[in-house]
């Protein structure tokens, strides 16, 4: 039976009536970024998969409470990130942070000095990083990539960041506790790992939404 304690409209949304893994994962606590022109399918997948996977997790907007992604559709944030720099102290408790793509989201991100600041306190304390699409891009800026592997969205928009790091065009790849994505269509796989990552079951996760018999479904499609 699926509990929705202060849950965001975006998770709401798609979140089903239960919860996997959450004996694995019940301690941890997971925040996913927002700002204005984030990805909304990659967020909401994010949100929705690490949730069930038994997680804490708390939308956090840099930018007040609701959210416009890059298409225009708005999420209501479950915390909205303090303007003040000597409150960061507040978001160091949890066990993840995540940044999730978009061109203009990411630009805000990278812009912003919380942002960056926050992503290389959660290095210091070797804690989980992860990003996808163009959201390493915030990762390359707080200069915590150097030497590591990484995937993001190819292109002039990304790739110049990268100077350091150890592309690696795979669709997820972890490099400790740092893990990235490629795209918004690898948001799913994405997502599973970020839950085993944390001690959740993504197997079970996958069953349930019969997601290895993608696989066979384009063939499926085949007019014959």
């Amino acid at each position: 039976m699926c509990s929705f304690n202060k849950i965001s409209a975006a998770a709401a949304a798609l979140a089903c009536a239960f919860s996997i893994g959450a004996a694995q994962a019940a301690q941890t606590r997971v925040m996913v970024m927002m700002s204005p022109g984030f990805e909304e399918g990659e967020t909401v997948e994010i949100l929705d998969v690490v949730r069930r996977g038994g997680s804490h997790v708390d939308a956090v907007s840099i930018a007040g409470e609701y959210v416009p992604g890059a298409h225009n559709i708005v999420i209501k944030a479950d915390r909205v990130l303090s303007m003040e720099m000597k409150d960061l102290k507040d978001y160091e408790d949890y066990d993840m942070i995540v940044i999730p793509g978009g061109w203009t989201g990411t630009d805000h991100m990278v812009a912003d000095k919380r942002v960056i600041e926050l992503l290389k306190r959660y290095s210091k304390a070797n804690k989980f990083i992860a990003a996808m699409c163009a959201g390493p891009n915030a990762l390359a800026k707080a200069g915590i990539i150097k030497g590591k592997r990484i995937t993001a969205y190819p292109g002039p928009k990304t790739e110049p960041f990268y100077t350091g790091a150890i592309y690696d065009p795979k669709v997820v790849v972890r490099d400790g506790k740092l893990i990235t994505s490629k795209a918004p269509g690898t948001a799913l796989p994405f997502a599973f790992a970020l839950v085993d990552a944390l001690g959740g079951d993504s197997a079970t996760i996958k069953k349930r939404f019969y997601y290895d018999e993608l696989k066979a479904w384009p063939d499926g499609l085949k007019r014959k």
